[in-house]
């Protein structure tokens, strides 16, 4: 008897219009010189970098930080990368002061940085249908479980669409600390769902973090095929995993 389901954000729920690693650092690239914009208001930014060394040396704290979260699972907010570069910038004196810089700061940062890969994430054809059709089914309980390094980006991307209402828990590793597939952010998701038995939660996600976490956690898993292959992608075996091509078959497998 399934009690709780925990979807994945991007490409179970959600789709990136026309996904590739490229189009993701466009989407990355525009938030950060955006940014800028925003520490020049604060009266940080100064003639001692340009635009393009910034945007470098982001992307370099932001490789360093990925690679180490892979070995890891332990995660960087968006608003920490930029801590530590305006740091070490300021240690260079390459900007002013960031003294008066507290979290609300940092927090707009990343706000601004995500803004335009939000406007990228449409949900699936089937997912608005999907939730509601599981709405219906009593004493079943949702939850969203992304690892994203922005927890305001998932949640105010379920809220734009009006998706939020249908879970009654919404956790990223951002929130947590740590990423999938670690099992203790899937015991912590059924925490706050309000459920207890492992076994009786599905986890329904589009890779390995998702169905490997899932089931080293011992819960049931479905792997929702998406179209497209990224780099790195991770092989796995997961014993009698069910495979699906849209979270509209998930109704097939809760009876």
């Amino acid at each position: 008897m399934i009690k709780g389901i925990i979807f994945d954000f991007g490409f179970t729920l959600f789709q990136f219009d026309n996904p590739s690693v490229e189009r993701y650092y466009e989407s990355f690239k525009k938030g950060l010189l955006k940014s800028v914009e925003y520490l020049k208001e604060l009266d940080v930014w100064n003639d001692q970098i340009s635009e393009d060394d910034f945007v470098k040396k982001f992307a370099m704290k932001r490789e360093q930080c990925w690679r180490e979260s892979r070995k890891t699972k332990k995660e960087f907010p968006t608003s920490k990368l930029y801590q530590h570069v305006l740091e070490s910038l300021w240690e260079m004196k390459a900007i002013n002061s960031i003294n008066h810089l507290n979290d609300k700061a940092y927090f707009k940062l990343q706000e601004i940085y995500h803004s335009f890969e939000m406007e990228e994430w449409k949900p699936l054809p089937n997912t608005k249908e999907t939730l509601e059709k599981l709405s219906k089914y009593e004493k079943l309980k949702l939850a969203v479980l992304s690892n994203h390094p922005s927890h305001s980006m998932v949640e105010n991307s379920l809220k734009k669409y009006q998706l939020f209402k249908y879970f009654n828990a919404v956790v990223t590793s951002a929130e947590f600390g740590k990423r999938k597939p670690d099992p203790e952010i899937f015991f912590y998701t059924l925490k706050k769902m309000g459920l207890t038995e492992n076994s009786e939660c599905l986890v329904c996600g589009d890779e390995y973090a998702d169905v490997v976490g899932g089931d080293r956690a011992g819960m049931q898993t479905i792997l929702c095929e998406r179209r497209y292959k990224f780099p790195f992608e991770r092989e796995f075996d997961v014993p009698e995993l069910i495979r699906i091509d849209n979270i509209s078959e998930i109704l097939e497998h809760l009876d």
